[in-house]
């Protein structure tokens, strides 16, 4: 046995393909529909090549017959193929049923579908990890198969599914609450940036004030996302209610008023940790050499300390930008917009392709921004470092 977690992952995609259903065919978009596997629902030649490509995959996981990196390889191969056959393979089964069927009738992903979009998704980054490969490379064979996958999007051929018809139906508003997400998280990190690095580095410099910094900072992370959210409406409202010019300006007890602040609460402690860890992680001696060619105390700062520090507080804001993401979801309970009123709306109406409508654009767009902020940190270390 060579590689246990690609055997794992071909056995956990194999049983979820016998056992689970691959799509749901429903009359409409509220009711959950029929069931139906995998092998009817696909084209003989199609989960033939899937049997195929899992059994290629099985014996990449064994030290014969093929050699570690010829494995490897084989699989980042094998993988995207098994990738983008699962997806043709959805939406050619869309697209043929729909053909019979009533105008509102429905096809919709199943649990065996997301298992199998989720297996080969994992042999891709066990077989990138396990090579050693560079961010270059990476990014893209990733644009590459995303071209692929987009591909199929644009040329219609999802358009049967249907979370692509509650797309349709919400179009206008899709863009607008897309940008609205963008820029909660955007209003969020900047005065997240501009309050926490100045804390991170005054925790570095004053060890006094670490233990009441980093407490504080602890206490805001405790608070249950939507607690949070519940809290500042009462005294921003009433805040508005005495100064009206504040309500001129937009704050107001809902909104993106109390997002904005309670993202920025959430932001603050990975920022201020990973900007202490980061000028703390510069070496003394590092230090000492500047003072000795006789730079200033801001030369050093500027010149060597930031840089160092840097690729830390790139990873800081890694994690901070991820979660902002993810939280700014919930804000859409309290009027503010975003991706998370298709998830909430889904969720009143009962039709789990309008939850999913908001939910993967909002996983696709928190993996995005975790790929570009890694390639933002190998960029910003210096060279020779690891």
């Amino acid at each position: 046995m060579a590689n246990r977690v690609l055997l794992t992952l071909v056995i956990a995609a194999a049983i979820a393909a016998a056992l689970l259903s691959f799509v749901a065919m429903a009359p409409n978009r509220l009711v959950s529909g029929e069931s139906i596997n995998l092998i009817v629902a696909l084209r003989p030649w199609q989960w033939i090549i899937l049997i195929l490509l899992a059994l290629l995959l099985a014996s990449c996981a064994l030290t014969r017959p093929f050699s570690s990196p010829s494995s490897h390889y084989l699989t980042l191969i094998a993988a995207p193929l098994w990738l983008i056959l699962v997806l043709y393979g959805l939406g050619d089964y869309a697209n043929r049923a729909l053909q019979e069927a009533s105008p509102s009738a429905r096809v919709s992903q199943g649990a065996a579908f997301w298992i199998l979009v989720f297996c080969p998704t994992l042999m891709i980054l066990d077989a990138f990890q396990r090579l050693h490969t560079n961010l270059g490379l990476r990014g893209l064979y990733t644009l590459s198969l995303v071209a692929v996958v987009a591909f199929l999007f644009v040329t219609g051929h999802l358009d049967g599914l249907a979370i692509m018809h509650e797309y349709a139906n919400n179009r206008d508003q899709f863009a607008v609450q897309f940008i609205a997400h963008l820029r909660l998280v955007a209003s969020a990190l900047g005065p997240a940036l501009i309050i926490g690095l100045p804390l991170g580095l005054l925790a570095h410099r004053r060890a006094g004030t670490r233990g009441a910094l980093f407490g504080v900072l602890n206490f805001f992370q405790t608070i249950p996302s939507i607690a949070l959210f519940a809290l500042l409406v009462g005294p921003l409202a009433a805040l508005s209610a005495a100064f009206p010019l504040l309500r001129e300006f937009g704050i107001k007890g809902i909104g993106a008023t109390p997002a904005v602040i309670a993202l920025i609460m959430y932001a603050l402690l990975p920022i201020v940790r990973n900007t202490y860890a980061g000028f703390d992680g510069v070496a003394a001696t590092t230090l000492e050499a500047a003072r000795g060619m006789g730079m200033t105390s801001a030369q050093i700062l500027w010149r060597v300390e930031i840089p160092l520090a840097l690729p830390v507080i790139l990873a800081g804001l890694r994690i901070v930008t991820v979660q902002a993401i993810g939280l700014t979801v919930v804000a859409a309970l309290i009027g503010a917009g975003g991706l998370g009123a298709f998830i909430f709306q889904g969720l009143g109406q009962y039709a789990i392709d309008l939850v999913l409508l908001g939910a993967i654009p909002t996983i696709a767009l928190a993996v995005v921004a975790d790929f570009l902020l890694q390639i933002l940190v190998a960029l910003s270390r210096p060279p020779g470092a690891r």
